[in-house]
């Protein structure tokens, strides 16, 4: 793959998708720029979920789709997965250990996945997923935890998350100086947009990205999803933008 110049690396659901107008004139846009903005999804649907909500809205398809809160990565015409990120995710990871901890914990109810690179549960409020939090602390396994929207409990491998996928992504496929904007609505979108590029917060987020602190390059955007990334696109990267080609 060409390396990367302008990126936009956005979450799916409530941020690049829910507002059917914002995402039209999101796009017209960058159809309009003389240099072609690559896509990064980053979501935490898995793969086939993915793809079937880039077909049922009528999505570009992406240079890039990172699945399962980060788990998973793929890229190219074929979107083929990435063996390295692959490998970094299967070292010392281990989903059953993960499960049999939370068969312990009341108010835990385990999602059925395709892909064991996560184990994911739906929690009764915050008290039951913090009891699972200290109990795999607890016992000493390597995990990443994620907890958003109030119920989404989120166990990855150590060095997993949303984030540390991204900023694989861009080191490997994207440009030194490249122009990028990063786009979340929800807790399990906060470690990439905290990784200190531009980044917004579209104003339809979760409240427990609203109330989180931001940083330099943080843009907390007035509009909803797709309209909130053309905001900060806008805000970024609209100048330079328009005149490189």
């Amino acid at each position: 793959m060409q390396k990367i110049r302008y990126l936009l690396a956005t979450d799916l659901d409530g941020t690049f998708v829910g507002d059917e107008e914002g995402l039209r004139e999101l796009l017209d846009y960058y159809d309009s720029l003389p240099e072609r903005v690559a896509l990064a999804y980053v979501t935490g649907r898995h793969r086939a979920s993915a793809m079937g909500l880039i077909r049922e809205e009528r999505l570009p398809v992406p240079d890039i789709l990172i699945t399962d809160v980060g788990t998973s990565v793929y890229s190219g015409p074929d979107l083929a997965e990435d063996p390295g990120w692959k490998q970094r995710m299967t070292e010392n990871w281990d989903p059953q250990a993960v499960r049999g901890i939370a068969r312990g914990i009341s108010g835990i109810r385990l999602q059925n996945l395709p892909d064991t690179r996560r184990v994911s549960f739906f929690s009764e409020g915050g008290e039951p997923a913090e009891k699972l939090k200290n109990a795999l602390t607890s016992d000493g396994i390597p995990h990443t935890f994620i907890f958003s929207s109030g119920r989404d409990v989120d166990i990855l491998p150590e060095g997993g998350g949303k984030g540390e996928a991204l900023r694989y992504v861009i080191g490997k496929f994207a440009e030194v100086d490249a122009s990028i904007l990063v786009a979340g609505d929800s807790g399990n979108d906060l470690d990439m947009l905290m990784l200190g590029y531009p980044s917004v917060i579209v104003s339809n987020a979760r409240p427990e990205l609203l109330e989180a602190e931001g940083h330099d390059a943080l843009f907390r955007a007035t509009r909803p999803c797709a309209g909130g990334i053309l905001e900060a696109w806008m805000h970024f990267h609209g100048n330079t933008a328009d005149i490189k080609g």
